[in-house]
């Protein structure tokens, strides 16, 4: 695939989060090299596709020229809890980011209707409330627990490293459970021996353990003024994590809207990377 042609893929329903995501993709296809993006608008019926679409055009033209970028307007009658992977599928997108509108909100992309979006693509999510920072991406809050998933964000934390040479601050809950305690040491060490071999910078800390390791994640990258949360999302998602929440929800509606980027884990990558 030409380089210059991996595509960014930004969900777009003309508010201004959807802007600010805009902007988050600009920076990061500066970042990585990419000059394409694409905006997604879905809606509920085929007949409101052509009026929607000449919107669309307009932005992505004005946009188009500000930054220096191919943008691709794309309307699809459909959901968005499907849509969007569907079409991330199609475009061979590299990335998607979303705006979301934190845990309230009639009708908006809250923390669980995100979530839902999510895990309906193999493309990782980077997650956004607010317009970027000015500076470069730095500050990476990697929590580990005791999920073999952990160890798939090691892939997209190396891709980060990359382009923007962040420094990862990996963070473990502080627990007296025997069995989580091993397989968190085990996903530590895999984890360092990964980084080491990479040279890539990060340091470990154990978080207090008084709170949700989710609250703690948010506090953590609150208190080192994070760029990013990388995190992945729960296997087999059922729909009590939707209705009850799972974790992932409240990291990615952090109320301190810090970006948050979502892997979701691949069945077919755990043989292949040596996952138990």
């Amino acid at each position: 695939m030409d380089k210059d042609k991996r595509t960014i893929l930004i969900p777009w329903d003309f508010t201004q989060v959807a802007e600010y995501a805009l902007l988050h993709g600009q920076k990061i296809a500066k970042g990585i090299g990419s000059k394409k993006i694409a905006l997604i608008h879905i809606t509920k019926k085929e007949k409101d596709n052509p009026e929607a679409l000449e919107k669309l055009q307009v932005i992505a033209k004005e946009n188009a020229s500000k930054m220096n970028l191919e943008i691709e307007p794309i309307v699809r009658e459909g959901s968005i809890f499907t849509t969007i992977g569907e079409v991330a599928a199609e475009e061979n997108a590299e990335l998607v980011i979303m705006g979301t509108h934190g845990l309230h909100g009639m009708q908006k992309l809250t923390g669980s209707w995100a979530l839902k979006v999510i895990v309906s693509s193999k493309v990782p999510f980077v997650v956004i409330q607010e317009p970027p920072k000015d500076q470069p991406l730095k500050d990476i809050v990697f929590p580990i627990d005791f999920k073999w998933e952990n160890k798939e964000k090691l892939n997209w934390a190396s891709y980060l490293y990359n382009y923007f040479s962040p420094k990862f601050h990996i963070i473990k809950p502080n627990t007296t459970d025997v069995g989580f305690i091993n397989k968190i040491k085990a996903n530590i060490t895999f984890a360092r021996k990964f980084m080491d071999e990479k040279g890539m910078d990060y340091e470990i800390s154990t978080v207090e353990g008084k709170k949700n390791f989710a609250i703690e994640t948010i506090d953590f990258a609150k208190d080192n003024n994070a760029d990013l949360i990388l995190i992945v999302s729960t296997k087999n998602i059922g729909f009590s994590d939707y209705v009850l929440g799972a974790s992932e929800q409240y990291i990615i509606a952090n109320s301190a809207k810090i970006p948050v980027m979502v892997i979701n884990p691949r069945e077919d990558l755990t043989k292949f990377m040596g996952f138990n």
